[in-house]
């Protein structure tokens, strides 16, 4: 069986070398195929810091094993990991965070075990990256929900939840401000979880999560949720367990997944073997279980879970009374120990049922659409426009425009409404939305907007324009604070 390799950059080479012989001295039946991504390709003119080669490598082979990887600042580039997690639609970031004895925490102390899946939506979100100026004064970041975004990493939470036999699976969310968006992904979560009624499935909202995870992090099991909030809340469950040195991450798509280390490139560190290599050892193990290698997976991890039992560590952590390892020293008891088991969290020798992780050829794109149920139709437009001038002279002149279609509902600033009814206490920028709706919800087609557009553009350089749109009786758009 063959797999992608990356080595990464900064200290990647170095645990990513440690790795694979720890998998070699357990003969891991694996075969590696080295492939150019990180900082050196962004240098050499790759925009997106892979070569043409290793993309197609990495699909032909389905398994992308990789080390931490920089992206260069200040030239308008992309991450690198997250193009290669967006490229290949790997929609669910899984990371497991576990007491790890020998590794001391808080919580270890106190005797409070942690063992906490979270899974992260990992397409969609703000990592779109969509952002605009409106105004000199004024950034737009574009934050895509989709249903069936949602409901892929979201299924897939599920089902993996019941394969761990987990007691409880929770939703974070910010749906309480966020109500479309978020609510969007609250309202699959909940339509999943009625094909699951073994599974406890409740939801929290994210910042009283975050709360919660710092004082009680023992009462969750698995939590699913969106992009940017599930890499903050994943961080955060990190730092409970001792960094992000000891965590984890798979990145699974239908075709093809990313194993990898999520912290740093460390590059005050890189080339003088004392980096821990334990991260990307533990993200390996995600990858031999992925693979069907089970037994590979419970032995060296047994091996690794005894060698911490044992106090022997890097370092970056554990007893400073004891001397520390360098990479390979720990790398090499690591392989020492194979067939000890620990004390604590000891895993089951499962044989092995290799199965192949080679994708399916792909010949186009994927199209994601749910079904519509009900019809959709057009009953107004929020026209983005940049001015400096009073609300109540803006509503003058946009109500010249509305014709015989459409009539001027509100004007917002920043989110607050400022007409027909605001506070002079409400400090303005020069972008405003002014929302036109069509007089008795008659429904409007593209040709009515483009006309007030122009109409409008007479009196206002308008930044952007979002239509007004119903599915049913359902206004589907947000209202403004004070609407």
């Amino acid at each position: 069986m063959k797999i992608a390799v990356a080595k990464g950059d900064g200290i990647g080479p170095e645990i990513m070398s440690a790795v694979l012989k720890i998998f070699d001295a357990n003969k891991v039946p694996l075969e590696y195929e080295m492939v150019d991504m990180g900082k050196w390709v962004f240098d050499k003119g790759f925009s997106n810091g892979m070569t043409p080669e290793a993309q197609q490598t990495i699909e032909r082979l389905g398994i992308l094993f990789k080390g931490p990887m920089e992206t260069p600042k200040g030239k308008g580039v992309k991450s690198v990991n997250v193009t290669a997690r967006k490229t290949w639609n790997t929609y669910a970031n899984k990371r497991v965070f576990q007491t790890l004895h020998g590794v001391d925490t808080v919580f270890s102390k106190a005797g409070i075990p942690i063992d906490i899946t979270v899974v992260r939506e990992n397409i969609e979100d703000t990592y779109g990256g969509i952002e605009h100026m409106l105004t000199h004064d004024v950034a737009l970041s574009r934050r895509f929900i989709t249903r069936p975004g949602s409901m892929q990493v979201i299924r897939y939470a599920f089902e993996m939840a019941r394969q761990k036999k987990a007691r409880r699976i929770t939703c974070g969310h910010k749906a309480n401000i966020m109500k479309i968006t978020d609510g969007l992904f609250l309202e699959c979560f909940y339509e999943v979880a009625k094909e699951y009624p073994d599974l406890k499935a409740d939801d929290i909202i994210v910042d009283d999560l975050c709360m919660k995870l710092v004082t009680r992090p023992d009462t969750f099991d698995v939590v699913v949720l969106t992009n940017l909030q599930g890499d903050i809340v994943s961080d955060l469950c990190a730092g409970l367990v001792g960094g992000l040195g000891f965590a984890p991450s798979a990145n699974i798509g239908d075709h093809i997944c990313i194993f990898e280390a999520v912290h740093g490139t460390a590059p005050d560190i890189a080339g003088k073997n004392i980096a821990n290599p334990t991260a990307l050892l533990l993200s390996g193990f995600a990858m031999l279980r992925h693979l069907g290698l089970t037994e590979n997976a419970a032995v060296i991890e047994n091996a690794l879970l005894y060698t911490l039992e044992q106090g022997i560590h890097t370092g970056d952590f554990g007893d400073k009374s004891k001397p520390s390892l360098n990479t390979t020293q720990f790398a090499e008891a690591i392989i020492s120990n194979f067939g000890k088991k620990p004390e604590l969290n000891a895993k089951e020798l499962l044989a092995n049922k290799p199965g192949t992780p080679t994708p399916l050829k792909l010949e186009r794109n994927t199209m994601l659409e749910s079904k519509e149920i009900e019809n959709e139709k057009i009953i107004g437009v929020d026209m983005f426009i940049e001015s400096n001038e009073q609300p109540d002279v803006i509503a003058k002149k946009c109500q010249r425009h509305g014709g015989v279609k459409f009539n001027l509902i509100n004007i917002s600033n920043r989110g607050t409404q400022v007409w027909p009814t605001g506070s002079v206490y409400t400090n303005l920028v020069n972008q405003y939305n002014v929302r036109f709706e069509s007089i008795d919800n008659y429904p409007l087609n593209q040709q009515d907007i483009i006309g007030l557009y122009v109409s409008l553009s007479g009196d206002f350089k308008i930044a952007s324009i979002e239509l007004l749109n119903m599915w049913g009786d359902k206004k589907s758009y947000s209202s403004a604070a004070g609407q």
